[in-house]
C-alpha cells in the first residue's frame, strides 16, 4: 500500500472512468499515459469493466489500473484476474477489505465518516477514499479528519473538479483525488483521445503547479 499511496500522490489526479466499449481501453490507456496520468480507475459500472481492465493491464504495462466500484469479494477477484492491481470501492465493505488484506491486494475502500475511518484504521488501513467528497463535507471534512486521524491519508473522490482542485490537494491528509472530469463520456464514445490527452495533461499541469 505504500507503494501505491506514493505513486498516486505523484501523479495528484486519478482519471474514474466508465467504459462502455472494451475497444476504447488501449486508446484511452495510452491518452492517459501520454497525457501524464498514467493511472486509472476503471468503474465496474458497465458490462465492458472486466474486459477493459484486462485490455488495459495486457497491452499498456505503463499504466496502474484499478477497479473501481467494487462491492463485494466476487468482484474483486474478478478484476484481480483480470489485471487491475487494486481495489477501489464507494463505500466500506468489510468483506472486501478482507478479501484484498488477504490476498495481498492494495485496497482503498470509501469512507464518509469518523466511524467508517476507524474501521479502516482497525484493519490497518492508511489510505482511504473520501466520498462522495464535495456532499460530505468537502474540504472542511478533510481538515477535520487530520485531527483526530492524523495517520490517515485520503482520496477525495466526487465532486472534485479543476475549479477546486488546488483546495482538495492543499489538504495535509490527501494524497490524490479522483476524476471523472477527465474522461467525458462523450469524448470516450466518439474516440476523442487527443481531446482525453489534452484533459489528462491539463491537470497533470495544474497538480505540478499546485505541488510544486
Amino acid at each position: 500500500m505504500e507503494n501505491l499511496e506514493e505513486l498516486f500522490r505523484k501523479i495528484g489526479v486519478v482519471p474514474v472512468i466508465a467504459i462502455k466499449d472494451a475497444d476504447t481501453a488501449v486508446p484511452l490507456a495510452k491518452a492517459l499515459v501520454k497525457g501524464g496520468l498514467p493511472a486509472a480507475e476503471v468503474t465496474f459500472r458497465t458490462d465492458a469493466a472486466e474486459e477493459s481492465i484486462r485490455r488495459m493491464a495486457a497491452e499498456v504495462p505503463e499504466i496502474y489500473v484499478c477497479a473501481g466500484t467494487v462491492l463485494d469479494p466476487e468482484t474483486a477477484e474478478r478484476a484481480v484476474k483480470a489485471g487491475a492491481r487494486a481495489i477501489i470501492s464507494p463505500g466500506l465493505n468489510l468483506d472486501t477489505i478482507d478479501w484484498c488484506l488477504s490476498h495481498d491486494v492494495p485496497v482503498i475502500p470509501g469512507t464518509m465518516t469518523p466511524t467508517e475511518v476507524e474501521l479502516c484504521m482497525r484493519k490497518g488501513l492508511r489510505f482511504v477514499k473520501f466520498f462522495p467528497a464535495k456532499a460530505a463535507g468537502g474540504v472542511p471534512m478533510l481538515n477535520a479528519f487530520a485531527g483526530p486521524y492524523a495517520s490517515m491519508h485520503f482520496m477525495p473522490t466526487g465532486g472534485v473538479k479543476p475549479d477546486n482542485l488546488a483546495d482538495f490537494l492543499g489538504c495535509k491528509n490527501v494524497v490524490a483525488c479522483g476524476g471523472t472530469w477527465i474522461v467525458p463520456g462523450d469524448a470516450l464514445a466518439n474516440g476523442d483521445f487527443a481531446a482525453i490527452e489534452k484533459l489528462a495533461s491539463d491537470a497533470a499541469a495544474q497538480v505540478r503547479e499546485i505541488r510544486g
